[in-house]
């Protein structure tokens, strides 16, 4: 059996498996989220514009050709096209040299939710994009173009392994290049999620109270309910640096609601809505499924051994001496 036909199967059996499902449950009752689990999907947060004309959900004959011809997928069958023993010739610079093929696992099936294969984790708006306004474009742009060679702190969050970047962490929690794996562990009174892209780890009290609003720390000040067997995060006040940089970039009126659902037992339903008036112009809503795997992940150790960071800033020292260069 074809792995299209096996996966053809899965998004006819998942939906119709999902209605009855009895989750397990923990000593106090509730759904038991815990384990290792992966978002990995060449599904997007925002839907590319290659599948403008596709639509949120992908035709059931669409998908086999979709799945092989999607750029990520491609790169893994041709490896960007490098030869073994053969020196690039600086055309793969613009796709970033350090993360050709080789390097990366972003997955290699179209997210499935309900039976269906999704181009885009955003489902409102229609067009799979998120709403920004003209102001949240503008605050933006002036956050990315703070970034620069001065020193350390000009460089993104995530090349300096303070979290990952393209938001793994969230909220919302997003799949990237690599390293989409989670793991979950659950008391009566906490919800931690260990992220394997930086080592982020997110501590959830269940049925807390919000921190006072100075405290803005990464990843957000978040709090948790239980709505019957969903439970139900809202997360405010991201880290001041985070904020405008986020997949999701929150103001000090904006919010964040995660719902996790125990799905089967292979899935994690993950619902997300957005609400921010200074960001956006309307509230934005997505939905995701989280995989049960087998495998865990190793320790992210970022910055070993990498002299990446110290000769970016040590070659904007040295141009700042050539006089050719003001």
């Amino acid at each position: 059996m074809s792995r299209f036909l096996i996966f053809s199967t899965l998004l006819i059996s998942s939906g119709v498996l999902a209605q009855s499902y009895e989750p397990p449950r923990t000593a106090n009752g509730k759904p038991d989220l815990q384990g290792y689990w992966t978002n990995a999907s060449i599904t997007t947060m925002q839907r590319a514009s290659t599948y403008t004309d596709v639509g949120l959900v992908i035709p059931q004959d669409q998908v086999a050709s979709l799945t092989t011809n999607n750029h990520q997928n491609v790169r893994q069958a041709t490896d960007d096209g490098q030869v073994q023993g053969e020196l690039p010739d600086g055309t793969d610079l613009a796709r970033g040299r350090g993360y050709n093929a080789f390097w990366v696992d972003p997955g290699s099936q179209f997210g499935v939710i309900r039976g269906e294969a999704r181009t885009s984790w955003i489902t409102h708006p229609a067009d799979g994009r998120i709403p920004f306004s003209e102001e949240g474009t503008r605050l933006r742009r002036e956050a990315f173009a703070r970034r620069g060679n001065d020193g350390p702190e000009g460089r993104s969050l995530g090349e300096r392994c303070i979290i990952g970047f393209g938001s793994t962490g969230g909220p919302p929690m997003n799949n990237v290049l690599y390293n989409n794996m989670y793991q979950f562990v659950q008391t009566d009174d906490y919800l931690t999620i260990l992220v394997e892209m930086v080592h982020d780890t997110r501590i959830i009290p269940i049925n807390g109270d919000h921190r006072p609003g100075a405290l803005e720390p990464w990843l957000g000040d978040s709090v948790a309910y239980w709505d019957e067997d969903t439970l139900v995060v809202e997360t405010v006040n991201l880290h001041p640096q985070q904020a405008p940089r986020n997949s999701a970039p929150l103001s000090k009126q904006g919010k964040v609601v995660e719902r996790f659902t125990r799905h089967s037992d292979n899935e994690i339903y993950y619902e997300f809505e957005v609400s921010d008036p200074v960001y956006y112009t309307e509230d934005w809503r997505g939905e995701m499924v989280f995989n049960k795997t087998d495998t865990q992940p190793y320790e992210y150790a970022c910055h070993e051994g990498n002299y990446g960071l110290t000769g970016i800033l040590a070659g904007a020292r040295r141009l700042e001496l050539d006089p050719s260069s003001d």
